[in-house]
């Protein structure tokens, strides 16, 4: 029997994710990918896995998920309030997010709501056993390729997992949450931003945005004052001859409202770009959800590349932090009850 995670009951959008799909834009292949990669690292930090590792990226809320395994270990990372279900009649047993579990056949995990944003990250020690298309795991769903079925997760699917059993080990927890930043998302103005008036430029960086209903893995439409593009017609107004799509630009159509471009975005398009989001902040980006606000500031392109050098060292930061798991007291309960316990002894069925 294949070891695998059995898909019991589906999240709101959950599909497999890795780094990206890196090198075919020029065929029209969006990179795709994960939204938040400092989360799918980390949690591939926990699992002990390389960085690039694809996992199951949860949108808002997550799967119950069947362990159909000898063994298996997972790492949850994002603001999640998880519970593990055994196989008796007892009550869910809470979890904590941020750390690994070990988890045995026929528990069922049930991951949850995710806490004021929209990205979570679950990843398993070993990796899935899913065959990748042009190099890469991600899905993308519009295209139906990749990830599992090139699809997000239904009832009844199964996971196939790399490794039968999981290798013997303790469980690992991060230091601390990971501090993404807060205040403005920063930007780097262009490559269009000649195509917008000077009140419209100031409109940017001085309005509160909201998000929309309209978000997804492919971008965000914001809601909020208009943009005003430059009247004259050598200037090209909302209309320019398509070009390529950075991760992060932002597109402002002929309604004056920004869209920025996220993982799953076109690989060309033909609406001028007022700015591109600093990559530093391309993470926040993929957490937000409807309702919440943001202002955009400019940075220098030097500036960006120093916030950016910035994070990937805190994150290698948070990476050398992980620690060994251990809950209030130095017991962890939900290992013991896992056990066979006789009077609160454990029993060792072996012959002596």
């Amino acid at each position: 029997m294949t070891a695998a995670l059995k898909v019991l009951r589906p999240g709101l959008f959950d599909t497999i994710q890795d780094m990206g799909r890196i090198g075919y834009m020029a065929l029209g292949i969006p990179t795709a990918g994960a939204m938040d990669r400092i989360g799918l690292r980390l949690a591939n930090a926990l699992a002990g896995n390389p960085p690039d590792t694809a996992g199951l990226e949860i949108g808002v809320m997550g799967p119950e998920l069947l362990v159909e395994a000898d063994s298996v270990r997972v790492a949850l990372v994002g603001r999640l309030s998880p519970s593990l279900i055994g196989g008796d009649d007892a009550p869910p047993k809470p979890l904590e997010s941020d750390r690994t579990y070990l988890l045995k056949r026929g528990q069922i995990l049930r991951v949850g709501m995710i806490d004021g944003a929209s990205t979570a990250y679950l990843c398993v020690a070993g990796g899935l056993a899913l065959p990748p298309f042009m190099g890469s795991l991600s899905t993308y769903s519009r295209a139906g390729i990749g990830g599992f079925e090139g699809r997000r997760l239904a009832a009844s699917d199964s996971l196939p997992l790399a490794q039968a059993s999981a290798a013997p080990g303790n469980e690992r927890k991060l230091g601390a949450a990971f501090d993404y930043g807060r205040g403005p998302i920063r930007v780097v103005w262009g490559p269009q931003d000649d195509c917008f008036s000077d009140d419209g430029k100031r409109t940017f960086v001085t309005a509160e945005y909201r998000v929309s209903k309209e978000a997804d893995r492919m971008g965000i439409r914001f809601e909020g004052p208009v943009i005003a593009h430059a009247t004259s017609v050598a200037k090209g107004g909302a209309d320019i001859i398509s070009d390529g799509i950075a991760p992060g630009a932002i597109q402002v159509p002929g309604a004056g409202l920004p869209i920025v471009l996220l993982a799953d975005r076109q690989t060309v398009g033909g609406y001028p770009k007022i700015a591109t989001v600093a990559s530093v902040d391309l993470p926040r980006l993929g957490r937000l959800l409807p309702g919440h606000s943001v202002q955009f500031q400019p940075v220098t392109v030097e500036e960006a590349e120093k916030l950016r050098r910035e994070q990937e060292a805190q994150l290698r930061r948070a990476i050398a932090s992980v620690t060994t798991a251990r809950p209030t007291g130095g017991i962890d309960l939900v290992r013991l009850y896992e056990e066979n316990l006789i009077d609160g002894v454990i029993y060792d069925p072996t012959p002596i």
